[in-house]
């Protein structure tokens, strides 16, 4: 069950890079056509608050893994 969880945090993880990085081609595409970027930041910067939070999901689930690792050796 902890490893399903770890295969989803990772998805979310990597979900969350894409979805950063077309952000910021966004930004950059409305900034060359002159237009205003402030909603595009401030949606880029929910998505890294967002992330930050995946990322930490995982890496506690890591920590049981490999609590639960020590436990049956």
């Amino acid at each position: 069950m902890v490893r399903q969880h770890l295969a989803e945090a990772e998805q979310h993880v990597a979900l969350g890079e894409r979805h950063i990085a077309r952000q910021v081609e966004i930004i950059d595409e409305l900034a060359l056509a002159g237009h205003d970027t402030g909603l595009a930041v401030d949606l880029l910067d929910s998505y890294c608050q967002l992330q930050v939070c995946h990322v930490a999901h995982r890496e506690r689930i890591l920590k049981e893994l490999e609590a639960v690792g020590r436990a049956r050796r």
